[in-house]
């Protein structure tokens, strides 16, 4: 089973606290500065319970809490994700809905970025694709997947156009509790690191979570620049954001 979050907020709430011109530090630990979560997970995880507390291994995938924090005046777009990503190439997929037009049910034609993983989770011709919820349309997607000795982190971007054939690239990789600049690819400003100590939050399972998920502070943090996601003033952004197998087709 997938493990969702789903939420929406809006750009200019967070005007009145980027005036002090401060702004989480990209470490893969939450700061006090995300204030309270916007989501927090209710559901089990599917993908295993992490139980070995190291900052870049992990033996398990969960999503716990999403947070968000705006910087109006740097035009930048902070997000954690609370919880693990297995190190075995698991894939955490973030999709954002930050303008008119966009994709309800996920084309099968957009890029082919990181070997066709998008594309594997879209429409095929048979009406089949991801379909998101009533009024959630995707304008972007970022990856996020981790593994490898030594450990190391990749991410992908790709632009959904409303009728397919938008642009895709791969943004770069690097380490855990990394400041998160990524090399070797074109990062379009774009930051991403984790910290995958996380052994509480959520149990793995398919029920109801029991685990306060509220109470994990590590995860995956992103720096995203408005121009990489299309955020254009203020507005209301949506996020819809699950974990998925190796081959982005679970």
């Amino acid at each position: 089973m997938k493990q969702v979050l789903k939420w929406g907020f809006l750009t200019g709430i967070a005007t009145m606290w980027s005036v002090v011109f401060a702004q989480p530090t990209i470490d893969g630990t939450r700061d006090a500065l995300y204030g309270s979560p916007i989501v927090v997970q209710d559901t089990q995880t599917g993908f295993g319970d992490s139980n070995l507390g190291q900052v870049d291994y992990a033996n398990g995938s969960e999503l716990d809490a999403a947070y968000a924090y705006v910087d109006m005046n740097a035009q930048v777009l902070y997000l954690f994700l609370a919880g693990n990503l297995e190190s075995n190439f698991n894939k955490l997929e973030i999709f954002f809905d930050t303008g008119p037009g966009g994709q309800n049910r996920l084309r099968g034609d957009n890029s082919g970025v990181d070997f066709g993983g998008l594309n594997r989770m879209g429409d095929d011709g048979s009406g089949n694709g991801l379909t998101f919820d009533s009024g959630f349309e995707a304008d972007y997607w970022i990856g996020v997947t981790g593994g490898g000795s030594p450990y190391a982190l990749y991410a992908n971007w790709a632009q959904l156009l409303t009728g397919g054939g938008g642009p895709g690239d791969y943004l770069g990789s690097t380490g855990a509790a990394s400041n998160g600049i990524l090399t070797g690819g074109n990062d379009h400003g774009i930051r991403v690191t984790i910290n995958n100590s996380n052994t509480g939050g959520v149990e793995g399972g398919s029920g109801l979570a029991s685990g306060n998920g509220a109470l994990v502070t590590t995860g995956v943090e992103l720096a995203i620049p408005f121009a990489a996601i299309g955020i254009t003033g203020t507005g209301i952004i949506k996020v819809s954001a699950f974990i998925n197998g190796v081959g982005h087709d679970y």
